[in-house]
């Protein structure tokens, strides 16, 4: 069906929203329900919309109501146009009330704990009615929310290839270190060497994540093998709580031990991690405007960050 305008005064936003009901809760039933109307109400909006474009968008199957190669192509750029909509909704709120607006903002955690809470934190108490909606994940999850929408931009070390459709801007490069307590006796020594190092308790993400990848392709880069893990975790939580003991080592962020810490203080050991300095920086969607919110945030995210590019 080509895009003319006969398509356009047909195609009806309800209906659209209607659809993405039905394919995920994968009942006609089910998407009532949600949406406060009548199941033959649904029936009726899918109909239109199939009519509209000319291909059939759901199929029944055992599983339920599953969407056709058309329906999860809809699916998908519907998501974008109720995205792009609310970015709309919430620009014009912002405009009606400089003083207040939601920014939804990814990043991992390191950067959440080091560079973008303090941010946010200042942002807070200059700005009382602003609201902040944080999602943490890996790059590669992060990279895919910027993309579909679910995030303005995110804050995240640069790993593995950009997307063609997300843009980039770096505020700073950064290696990886070994760390440990400030508690801990051996950041009291000078000198150490993997000998001193190798049957310590650490933790650090499994190896076949793709941070822990990372972080075991720096010790082989070294030409060391990766340690042992007593803990291996992929929560960050668990990790610094293993720290706190002043036990453990971990490999983390080497911006981790310049910038403040809530409950922690950490320090990088005096071992040799030959590892090649990565960006770190802000991704956004190409040719998609920031809110005034977002843009406001971004460039308190560069203020602070500025200190690390120049070390």
């Amino acid at each position: 069906m080509p895009w003319t305008e006969r398509t356009k005064r047909r195609l009806k936003l309800r209906d659209l929203d209607v659809l993405m009901a039905v394919i995920e809760t994968g009942s006609m039933g089910k998407a009532a329900k949600r949406l406060g109307i009548s199941q033959p109400g649904v029936s009726k909006a899918i109909v239109e919309l199939e009519d509209a474009l000319g291909v059939r968008l759901l199929d029944r199957s055992r599983r339920g109501i599953v969407p056709t190669p058309y329906g999860v192509a809809l699916q998908r750029q519907g998501a974008a146009v109720f995205g792009e909509l609310r970015q709309a909704v919430r620009h014009i709120d912002f405009i009606a009330d400089p003083t207040k607006g939601e920014i939804r903002i990814g990043t991992t955690d390191p950067l959440a704990i080091s560079i973008v809470s303090p941010v946010i934190d200042a942002l807070a108490r200059e700005h009382p009615n602003m609201s902040f909606h944080v999602t943490s994940g890996g790059s590669a999850e992060l990279y895919s929310a910027v993309a579909d929408r679910r995030v303005e931009f995110a804050v995240c070390r640069m790993i593995g290839r950009l997307p063609n459709d997300l843009a980039a801007e770096v505020l700073f490069h950064d290696a990886f270190a070994v760390m440990a307590s400030a508690e801990n006796p051996l950041t009291r020594k000078r000198k150490l060497d993997w000998a001193d190092l190798v049957d310590e308790p650490w933790t650090l993400f499994p190896f076949d994540n793709v941070f822990g990848s990372v972080i075991a392709e720096a010790f082989r880069v070294s030409g060391l093998e990766p340690p042992r893990l007593t803990v291996a975790a992929e929560s960050f939580i668990v990790q610094r709580a293993m720290l706190v003991t002043g036990r453990f080592l971990t490999v983390q962020p080497g911006f981790m031990v310049k910038l403040p810490q809530w409950g922690l203080r950490l320090k990088a050991l005096p071992v040799s991690l030959t590892n090649s300095r990565m960006p770190i920086g802000i991704i956004t969607l190409k040719d998609r405007s920031l809110t005034p919110p977002a843009e406001l945030f971004i460039d308190r995210l560069r203020a602070y960050a500025r200190p690390l590019a120049g070390s």
